[in-house]
């Protein structure tokens, strides 16, 4: 069988060994694919691997060899599942893998934010200088006692969830109509205007629906106290970003912890981008991608090919 990876820099530079894919066959690993390559890149693959590199209808037309699509991922939105379907191509995707990371990475956004960190640090190089022996310029604050509001309760919320309790923290999430509340069934529900009101804190996990798009706007921000904080490291569509960034420069919000942007990388004149608030911190989408996590990715990846050979594809989407 012939592999195309068509995008492996988003998964390593170099640390991770790719020899497992190579065991049904060749392997041919591209850093990137452009879009107006993806085509010729796969004409004759078996087996097509991405992250990013979109598999459209056209794209699967002219691949007539494909027999699987992985997304080195768990989302799938970069491929069209309708013409999978229909040229019998089998898709399969992983999950599960970031859970751990993602989760630490939302509490390193808390943690800056309730000890300010970064802020002291930019400044230490200057400590020589201070009149005192320490600096109360940048005011700091428990997080015991404090309530964190999470947004989906799935994996991620829920481990995320669980290491604000063991800081103390009060934990609720956003009632959600359909839901079967099993996930962590202790704790409250709150409708929507409650929740944004009374959180100190709103961690985002929730996927992105026509429901949920755009969740995080004027009136939704206009709802959180002055001093409560935004962390997104679910889908960058959550939030509506103009709103945010009028939210931040008015005070409106005391900050943010951004991981994931509407479109990545983002255009230059983003208004997230711009926004020069002391207390956002943007990452670029970077929460998944401990080593762990993505030797944990490799893993999987390597698993929906070796049982899709065996005759019974494993994490089947298509």
């Amino acid at each position: 069988m012939h592999i195309v990876f068509l995008d492996a820099s988003t998964l390593h530079s170099g640390e991770l060994d790719l020899s497992p894919l190579q065991r049904h066959g060749t392997l041919t690993t591209y850093p990137v694919t452009p879009p107006d390559q993806v085509a010729q890149r796969i004409h004759d693959a078996d087996i097509v691997i991405t992250n990013k590199a979109l598999m459209s209808a056209e794209t699967i037309a002219h691949a007539p060899k494909l027999k699987l699509i992985v997304s080195c991922a768990t989302g799938v939105n970069q491929i069209d599942l309708d013409a999978a379907k229909s040229h019998q191509v089998v898709v399969s995707n992983v999950a599960g893998y970031s859970t751990p990371s993602v989760a630490q990475h939302v509490f390193t956004f808390i943690l800056n934010f309730a000890t300010q960190i970064p802020q002291f640090n930019a400044e230490s190089r200057n400590w020589p200088n201070f009149p005192t022996f320490t600096s109360l310029a940048h005011p700091c604050f428990d997080l015991s006692g404090k309530t964190l509001g999470i947004a989906g309760l799935g994996e991620i919320g829920a481990a995320t969830a669980k290491i604000a309790q063991s800081f103390g923290m009060h934990v609720q999430v956003l009632a959600r109509e359909g839901s079967s509340n099993q996930t962590l069934p202790e704790l409250p529900r709150l409708e929507h205007a409650l929740f944004f009101s009374s959180s100190d804190f709103v961690s985002l996990h929730c996927p992105l629906t026509p429901a949920t798009e755009g969740m995080i706007n004027k009136e939704s921000l206009s709802l959180m106290k002055p001093t409560a904080f935004l962390v997104n490291t679910g889908r960058g569509p959550l939030i509506h970003e103009a709103d945010l960034a009028e939210a931040l420069n008015s005070g409106q919000i005391a900050g943010a912890g951004l991981d994931v942007l509407s479109t990545e990388p983002p255009a230059a004149d983003n208004p997230l981008i711009l926004c020069k608030h002391p207390q956002l911190s943007i990452t670029p989408h970077t929460a998944w991608s401990t080593i762990e996590a993505r030797t944990r990715l490799l893993a999987g990846v390597t698993k929906n090919i070796d049982s899709f050979v065996a005759g019974s594809p494993n994490n089947r989407i298509v």
